[in-house]
């Protein structure tokens, strides 16, 4: 996915369909001049419907298409004909979309699967047809239901993606190298700070035929949760993944305090974050020697973490086993 063309927030105009009105027809046959009301209801307006499409990775269709309107329902007619009901306006969106009212920052769903649908905007509802209000004090009623008027509103979509496993980190931790190694992905890879501007998703192979999902997450960096750096645009993607795997690399002054920095910023911005799976894997562990792998051993973290070198090919696949186990704990 380039930086051009991933695309994981949008804001989208919706307009229902309205309800078609209800019909305030009587009967009328040949030996029948003056039969009882029979008037059909109208049809109900067209919805707009988001749905998931496992096949698309980002909103960027929707970048250029901001007005969604839905068809309206038409009147009901004679004979209790129900009019017909307003053409539904389909939104696709890559799974771990969420909607959500601007207004009010409230979410409305989110879409996890795919074929999964959901109503963004309702349509009006179609009107009732003067056969339902007739009695028997007033058996030739000669009105009946208008159909409800659209609705009009501004919605906002947000990807997050959808990963097994989410590479957490500061910028030039060596994660795209890694999801390079691991996988068929080819993130941009150099010697500066952010040249991961969007999530990259790659399929790392495993033992047997079988295989996960893994997300490089552009890096954080201090204050990240307050939208310093690339801060809150990207640390959303983090709620998506089941395990957070965090990279810090061997040359780092302070192995430990840099990841309770980051992890820090993923409590500020979502304490719930907390509870899921962690591991810590020290990159770049093939400019270590064993003295100084002993030294950093005892002041780790209290959390599953090992050795590794994406260059150098060492515990990666002892990383894929400690992952594989996480997920499917």
């Amino acid at each position: 996915m380039s930086g051009t063309n991933f695309i994981d927030y949008v804001k989208i105009h919706c307009r229902s369909g309205n309800g078609g009105a209800g019909s305030r027809h009587f009967r009328r046959e040949k030996y029948e001049a003056k039969g009882g009301p029979d008037g059909g209801d109208g049809g109900r307006g067209g919805h707009i419907i988001v749905r998931g499409n496992k096949n698309l990775w980002t909103l960027l269709h929707l970048k250029y298409k901001r007005h969604v309107k839905a068809g309206h329902g038409e009147a009901g007619s004679g004979s209790r004909s129900t009019g017909a009901e307003g053409e539904d306006a389909y939104v696709e969106v890559p799974l771990g979309t969420v909607a959500k009212d601007p207004e009010t920052g409230e979410t409305l769903f989110e879409i996890t699967e795919d074929g999964e649908e959901q109503i963004l905007v309702k349509g009006g509802r179609g009107g009732l047809g003067n056969d339902h209000f007739k009695s028997a004090t007033n058996q030739a009623p000669r009105y009946a239901q208008p159909g409800e008027p659209y609705q009009e509103a501004w919605r906002i979509l947000e990807l997050k993606v959808l990963a097994d496993v989410g590479l957490v980190g500061f910028p030039n931790a060596g994660k795209s190298t890694l999801l390079s190694v691991l996988s068929a992905a080819k993130p941009e890879i150099a010697n500066y700070p952010f040249t991961t501007l969007v999530p990259n998703l790659g399929i790392v192979e495993y033992r047997d035929f079988r295989s996960f999902v893994m997300a490089d997450i552009p890096g954080i960096i201090e204050g990240a949760h307050e939208g310093k750096g690339l801060g809150l645009r990207f640390l959303r993607h983090i709620e998506r993944n089941s395990v957070l795997l965090f990279l810090i690399a061997a040359d780092s002054d302070d192995i430990n305090k840099e990841y309770q920095t980051l992890l820090n910023e993923i409590k500020q911005f979502n304490p719930e974050l907390l509870d899921k799976e962690r591991i810590l894997a020290i990159s770049k562990s093939d400019m270590l020697d064993d003295e100084l792998k002993t030294e950093i051993a005892q002041d780790m973290p209290d959390v599953p973490w090992m050795f590794i070198s994406s260059v150098a090919q060492q515990g990666l696949m002892e990383l894929k086993d400690v992952l594989w186990k996480k997920i499917n704990d």
